[in-house]
């Protein structure tokens, strides 16, 4: 409540100012109001929010209505994921479905600073923060260097070591399976969709980047154009390939000269040339870039078909567009509606913003990417048509899919389990990477978990028993930290329990969401001036953006009969793995 934080102010700015901390530390501005500091004191901006007061804690008349009769995150969680008839109806009521739609667009996107405000190299407003796009934009500044604690104010002086955070709460003893029957299907999409906007330069810093700031299927085409131009085939628009037993796959390096990561002394046969130099890491990446190469050489010889007077590079250029249109609609109504878990089936329909107040440019933020490290969902062993692998004899080897075919690897993974996100369950091989963005975390100042949950319109978790949901891992983690309010970012994601009827907690999704939304509606094609007819080879292509699905991507390009395709395991029951978590957690 703002009282509390009025009274907590009282006693600790005082004490900050003779000590000669910064008075900000203590984050006395609630409801996103800006704390300046003015000679050993501080006051708050509450410039342009429905909030005034010392601290922006009193709100508007009108804010308090909206309050009053805004229901909580958790009513509308439950009330999505329940109540099945009501949303059947909602469902196939277009204009009852579209005003839902609209309503998740606006109020998620405006969740999102636009333009952006902050970067890490400073705690107030720059002119960098909107003109570097070098870096990752900050959502919320970096905690003060003069501050008593790495959090502000709250929790231990020092740090535990990143070390022995991950020993105790994260490395995986066994696997646990995800409760509501996520396929393996999901992670590697999960994986392959955000590496497009993910591409941080470490060589620089964890606070740089060298993409494009948004969904760009750079992984497909890839990162700039010299690389786009040698995997191009500069025949009727299509992109290079190769027929190996009667599929098409991908060409070799030797044929198509862009930067891959494959290791030193590896067969040139097995080294495929893709868009993202990580896609030749692991075969469920390999997959998905295999099958977007299919889908682009189909919708040239559909395009060709329908405009034959079109040269190659109209034809290239006009079907990138289409494959830009589809990954958006498969990710809002196949990926995001699993992750979700919504009974409302989610619309992709740029038109429903057609009117708005809506920026359509985006910027990727810093604690977007350390949201979406999902490790945790990645099984120890893969099994392909009854052959087992585990991660080590999979990493590195492209070649497994075309060892067993796309329709028998693209079958295995939609039957296979991934895991839980949670606690204790990241496999060996991601320890290290974990380990890592901890530290980056703490090395760009990344403020605690509550902050985060306040600035995404979530009360403060006030104990470490009601953010893990049980007693045992809450006594360490308080031990570690000394205050919740103390709690680093990506551990307080990982260590929140989980949420009923969802795949993860409450602060990713509510986190998340935004970010989602904001980068997929603000895409460019999705704009009056691009969502036409005319933008995508005239009604043909406009409809196979409309009509475009996960399974649809996959049946259209494997030839026969089509496997399964599906981001959740056949026939799964939440109950059977419910004991057997808890058993886990508990060791």
């Amino acid at each position: 409540m703002w009282w509390r934080a009025v009274l907590l102010v009282s006693f600790i700015a005082p004490a900050l100012v003779s000590g000669g901390h910064n008075p900000c530390c203590s984050y006395p501005c609630e409801n996103n109001g800006v704390c300046m500091t003015q000679g050993g004191n501080y006051y708050c901006d509450c410039a342009n929010l429905d909030f005034y007061g010392k601290h922006c804690e009193i709100p508007t008349f009108m804010k308090k209505i909206k309050l009053f009769l805004k229901p909580s995150q958790s009513t509308l969680h439950n009330l999505l994921t329940s109540k099945k008839w009501l949303w059947n109806i909602v469902n196939s009521v277009p204009f009852l479905a579209n005003a839902v739609m609209k309503k998740v667009y606006t109020m998620r996107s405006d969740m999102i600073d636009s333009p952006p405000t902050y970067t890490s190299e400073h705690e107030y407003i720059t002119v960098d923060a909107n003109f570097n796009y070098s870096v990752y934009t900050r959502t919320l500044p970096p905690v003060p260097k003069e501050c008593p604690t790495p959090m502000g104010v709250w929790g231990k002086k020092v740090l535990p070591p990143a070390e022995d955070i991950v020993k105790a709460f994260f490395i995986r003893k066994e696997f646990i399976p995800e409760p509501l029957g996520t396929s393996a299907l999901f992670p590697y999409f999960a994986q392959h969709f955000t590496h497009m906007f993910f591409k941080t330069d470490l060589k620089k810093g964890p606070q740089f980047q060298w993409g494009g700031h948004g969904v760009d299927v750079s992984h497909v085409y890839g990162k700039d154009r010299d690389s786009e131009n040698n995997l191009r085939s500069f025949k009727d628009g299509k992109l290079k390939f190769q027929i190996i037993d009667g599929e098409e796959w991908p060409p070799l390096t030797s044929e198509a000269d862009v930067p891959m990561g494959y290791p030193k002394g590896m067969e040139k046969t097995k080294q495929f040339a893709l868009g993202h130099s990580f896609f030749g890491l692991l075969p469920g990446l390999f997959m998905y870039g295999t099958i977007w190469l299919r889908e682009h050489n189909r919708v040239c010889d559909i395009l060709k078909k329908e405009h034959p007077e079109w040269n190659d590079e109209r034809l290239f250029q006009t079907a990138k567009l289409v494959i830009l249109g589809e990954t958006i609609k498969i990710v809002i109504e196949d990926y995001v509606k699993h992750l979700s878990n919504y009974n409302y089936d989610l619309i992709f329909n740029p038109e429903l913003l057609f009117g708005e107040p809506f920026q359509y440019q985006n910027r990727i933020a810093l604690e977007f990417n350390h949201l979406y490290h999902w490790h945790p969902l990645m099984p120890d062993e893969i099994n392909i048509s009854g052959t087992m692998y585990n991660l080590k004899e999979f990493m590195f080897h492209p070649e497994l899919v075309v060892k067993h075919g796309m329709r028998n690897f693209v079958d295995s993974l939609s039957k296979q389990r991934a895991g839980l996100f949670g606690p204790r369950n990241h496999g060996p091989v991601t320890i290290p990477v974990v380990t890592e963005l901890i530290k980056h975390g703490r090395t760009l100042r990344l403020q605690s978990f509550n902050q985060y949950r306040k600035r995404f319109d979530m009360e403060p978790i006030k104990s470490f028993e009601e953010l893990t949901g049980e007693k045992k891992m809450a006594k360490q983690l308080e031990d570690f930290y000394g205050d919740v309010n103390a709690v680093e970012f990506y551990v307080g994601l990982i260590m929140e329990k989980r949420r009923h009827n969802s795949m993860f907690g409450d602060s990713l999704v509510q986190i998340g969401a935004p970010y989602s939304v904001k980068g997929l509606m603000a895409n460019p094609i999705c704009s009056p001036k691009y969502w036409k007819p005319s933008t995508f080879g005239g009604e043909v292509g406009f409809n196979i953006v409309k009509t475009s699905s996960l399974k649809k991507l996959f049946c259209e390009n494997i030839k026969g009969e089509c496997p399964l395709v599906s981001f959740r395991v056949p026939d799964y029951v939440e109950g059977d793995v419910t004991e057997f978590i808890n058993q886990k957690l508990e060791l």
